[in-house]
């Protein structure tokens, strides 16, 4: 008997492996934070030797190095339109690049955390950014005039991880607290803590549609939670995570995978519906603390310390 086709189109493709395309090595320190831009033309590179590394998706060459930052840099984020960067730093501020200049000039400073400014991501329209601090706050800044517009303040502990969701009416916060909290993004109300623990929540992002979000915490586990009912859905295990804030992210460009590093210096892939890990990609030398998947292509882009200090590009063969 014949499958029916409806049956045939939920089959997911099968998996092809990833392997190791190209090693980056532009940056003198550890590398923190690697993202590709929302168009897959570029993608970026944030050290901790104070600056941002831009290159071309399709040939892997550096188009520019950003320099401005005073301390290291510990996270980038791209805007919808991917023409600006948004730089979170060390020495307190935020900066935003237009990266599309042939100078890839500093546009803004933002200033007014008072400590290590440790995450930050636009919202969908990119008129607003949000920024997490040691400083125990979160901060939503307004981009076109640079100044604040929101000062969160619950958590006790610096803020490991922000973000805005898909429309952008909510953003999602992690702490070393051991809370993970959801806020309304126009009045900076807490509407809801997912997570209240004694283990430190490394990582918080909603999922591309918006329904779930995927939590880290400092335990070696990765979660999916639908945030509405408030139950976690999945767990994802087999990494090392238990020092650093590493940032899992989703690939959905070949079926549906959770992608993340690992203090065992690997990048894993696992199956979101399933659960199991397919993958493990060997070759960096330190903590792999950043990872990013291409928007468009079977391309992932993965950040390591200061022992290894690389951008690694793995592709998977056609």
């Amino acid at each position: 008997m014949s499958t029916p086709q409806s049956q045939q189109q939920q089959q997911p493709p099968p998996y092809q492996p990833y392997r190791l395309y190209k090693t980056l090595t532009t940056h003198k320190r550890a590398v923190s934070s690697v993202k590709f831009s929302n168009d897959g033309e570029l993608f970026a590179s944030a050290s901790l030797d104070k600056t941002i590394a831009v290159y071309s998706s399709q040939t892997l060459t550096l188009i520019s190095l950003l320099v401005g930052h005073t301390e290291g840099i510990s996270d980038l984020a791209w805007s919808s339109d991917s023409h600006y960067l948004v730089s979170a730093s060390d020495d307190t501020t935020l900066r935003i690049w237009d990266a599309r200049a042939s100078s890839c000039d500093c546009v803004k400073t933002l200033r007014g955390h008072t400590d290590v400014v440790f995450c930050v991501n636009f919202n969908h329209r990119s008129n607003l950014i949000v920024s997490g601090s040691f400083d125990e706050t979160i901060r939503v800044w307004d981009v076109k005039t640079g100044r604040t517009v929101l000062v969160l303040r619950e958590h006790s502990l610096p803020v490991t991880s922000v973000s805005f969701n898909p429309d952008g009416s909510l953003i999602v916060s992690g702490s070393h607290d051991g809370t993970c909290k959801i806020w309304d993004a126009s009045t900076g109300k807490c509407l809801k803590v997912l997570i209240d623990d004694k283990i430190g929540v490394s990582f918080a992002k909603f999922s591309p549609n918006g329904k779930f979000i995927l939590v880290g915490t400092l335990d070696n586990t990765l979660r999916l939670s639908n945030y509405l009912s408030g139950k976690f859905l999945k767990n994802y295990q087999g990494h090392t995570n238990k020092i650093y804030c590493i940032t899992p992210t989703f690939s959905v460009t070949n079926g549906k995978y959770i992608v993340s590093g690992s203090e065992d210096h690997c990048v894993y892939l696992w199956d979101l519906q399933g659960r199991n890990m397919i993958q493990k990609l060997e070759g960096h030398t330190d903590t792999v603390v950043s990872v990013s998947c291409h928007p468009k292509q079977n391309m992932i882009a993965s950040a390591a310390l200061d022992k290894d200090r690389t951008v690694r590009i793995w592709v998977q063969d056609a």
